[in-house]
């Protein structure tokens, strides 16, 4: 199919009608499965690394581990996951102006297979030691998980026809996949890394990778035209004559001079993990202070539009928030469930990363128990607001980590506690996760002015990065603070956190302009 300048290509009607009519895949369109399985298995190679990397990079050389102190773990493990989100942002733009989304997702598949496999292969580790296959394979990860992860959710979004019913039925089955994928993983990577060779886990989840590259080549016919739209030319025009662009290229300049005269002056060591972690989330909040005081003075916004822009900036700080608590899980609460649980099972020691499974499994339990509430607290005219729900996320996160304070008072006596204290604590927050993270991206659709709610929904992900950032930061006080001070101060911020939005609520409801929101409680 060609394309003319300025014209954006899309699913022919023909392609739609068709879809309409294609109920294979549990009544949706066969193109769905292979979506489903795609995305099944990069979770799974995803969720399967982040379970052994603060492990690995922790675990003693003559373990087959890197031997790092936990700061510069921990400060590598929020770079990275700060750096698969924040890829996302480029991801989507080369895939909508460049190759096209169907071929972003091939490319994305690949990459990530072979960062995996960098990091496992011993004819790799073996010519070159260890940390370079280590850090080039994080590297290719988060550069093919950026062509991949936005990708495959929009061509889930045109298998379907505007206004086919089933459009949102069809991501709740494709977010099952999701956490198919993050459920299964730490059970089969955990097995391998932990118990028989570090490099074992890494291959499973290049494997599963490869698995999910394989299935979508073979079923790319089942998605039709959808993926092959190519935005160019007066698009292209027409975002360069916003003035955003420019004032965000000032605002780099401008975190780049700060950051160069704090290395001058010694305050940090960009040259050091912790140091770039501590730059790096400078950076991004520089970024996103300077991104939204640009949006709020632009001429051409309505004052509605200001004040709901103004809502998701305040709502911003909040996700950053949550998710430096919550990304707790793949690091500090990781090395938790190794250094102080007892993981004895009928004389069989469990895998650390076993416990990285629960999450997932109580997603896939409460996500439909949580689109029902919803629904149910909204036909009687007492659905919460949106800030009311982040209120209700940050305090029940914040209330995990009151668990976990207790299980490090009991361990402060020698013993390894049961694993049931983290369990509870997982449990809480996923309910803070259900509350919080699909609300907010719901919210940000419904705000945001359609002119820019791509952008709009892009720099949202940047509050999951930026959270990410300081989650490593926070986990690298492992070590050098006392568990139950470091979980009580987690605690406390996240249920301050939380009490101050239940305060600012029905202020931000009011500049949401009456705005009647229906979501869907769905896993990201």
């Amino acid at each position: 199919m060609t394309t003319n300048p300025g014209e954006l290509v899309s699913p022919t009607t023909s392609d739609q009608t068709a879809n309409s009519r294609d109920t294979s895949f549990f009544g949706h369109p066969a193109g769905l499965s292979t979506l489903f399985f795609t995305e099944m298995w990069e979770r799974f190679s995803y969720y399967g690394m982040r379970a052994l990397l603060i492990l690995f990079m922790t675990a003693a050389a003559v373990d087959g581990g890197l031997g790092m102190d936990v700061a510069t773990a921990g400060a590598i493990y929020g770079l990275y996951t700060a750096a698969v989100y924040l890829a996302a942002l480029p991801g989507g733009w080369i895939a909508d102006r460049l190759i096209g989304q169907r071929r972003a997702v091939l490319v994305g598949g690949i990459v990530i297979a072979a960062g995996h496999f960098s990091m496992a292969l011993p004819v790799v580790t073996g010519s070159f030691g260890e940390l370079p296959p280590f850090y080039t394979g994080l590297l290719l990860i988060v550069v093919g998980t950026g062509f991949l992860k936005p990708n495959v959710s929009a061509l889930v979004g045109e298998l379907y026809g505007t206004g086919d019913a089933r459009r949102d039925a069809g991501f709740s089955i494709f977010y099952m996949g999701i956490n198919l994928g993050a459920f299964a993983a730490p059970l089969v990577t955990s097995f391998l890394g932990e118990q028989i060779n570090w490099h074992l886990g890494f291959a499973a989840a290049g494997v599963g990778m490869t698995l999910g590259v394989v299935q979508y080549v073979v079923g790319q016919r089942r998605l039709g035209s959808a993926g092959t739209a190519i935005s160019r030319g007066r698009a292209i025009a027409e975002e360069s004559s916003e003035r955003r662009p420019a004032i965000l290229i000032a605002g780099s300049i401008a975190a780049v001079g700060v950051l160069l005269i704090l290395q001058i002056r010694g305050s940090i060591d960009l040259m050091t993990a912790v140091g770039l972690a501590s730059a790096s989330g400078l950076i991004l909040l520089l970024l996103s202070v300077v991104y939204f005081g640009a949006l709020l003075t632009d001429g051409q916004l309505s004052t509605l539009e200001r004040k709901r822009i103004g809502v998701i900036a305040i709502l911003f700080l909040f996700s950053a928030l949550f998710w430096s608590g919550f990304e707790q899980a793949g690091s500090s609460l990781n090395l938790f469930a190794r250094d102080l649980t007892d993981r004895v099972l009928a004389g069989w020691e469990m895998p650390a990363g076993f416990l990285q499974s629960v999450n997932a499994f109580f997603i896939i339990i409460f996500a439909p128990v949580f689109a029902w509430l919803w629904i149910w607290l909204d036909r009687r005219g007492r659905d919460p607001s949106s800030p009311l729900k982040f209120a209700v996320g940050l305090i029940a996160l914040g209330t995990g980590f009151v668990v976990m304070v207790g299980a490090s008072a009991a361990a402060a006596s020698g013993q390894l506690v049961s694993p049931a204290w983290l369990v509870l604590t997982y449990f809480l927050h996923t309910i803070g996760e259900l509350a919080l993270s699909p609300v907010g991206l719901s919210t940000v659709t419904k705000l945001a002015p359609k002119r820019m709610a791509g952008q709009m929904m892009g720099v949202w992900f940047l509050s999951i990065s930026l959270g990410s950032v300081f989650a490593g930061q926070v986990a690298g006080l492992y070590e050098s603070l006392p568990l139950t001070e470091l979980f009580g101060a987690v605690a406390a911020t996240m249920v301050a956190g939380g009490l101050l939005l239940l305060l600012l609520s029905r202020p931000l409801r009011a500049m949401m302009g009456g705005l009647k929101q229906h979501q869907k409680a769905a896993p990201m």
